[in-house]
């Protein structure tokens, strides 16, 4: 049996597409894996405040991106 055929807990994750296997496909990293994980289940479970923890590791994936000011200059530019 796959992991996908087992659910551990709740129904907020069953989806047409699994966001753990989108997260995998796309070789996305831990901050941006939690931030497709709140966003896609939010109706179902959390609501705003899943939306708030998405927001908190979009914050630091944006801090860690940008850890060299760079992106400051970016924006300034734009």
């Amino acid at each position: 049996m796959s992991a996908n055929e087992t659910q551990v807990s709740g129904n907020h994750y069953q989806t047409a597409i699994q966001p753990w296997d989108f997260i995998v496909a796309n070789d996305l990293g831990y901050l941006e894996g939690n931030i497709v994980k709140y966003v896609s289940r939010y109706k179902k479970k959390g609501g705003v405040e899943d939306l708030r923890k998405a927001r908190h590791y979009l914050d630091k994936l944006i801090e860690v991106t940008c850890h060299d000011g760079t992106c400051e200059e970016e924006s300034r530019n734009s």
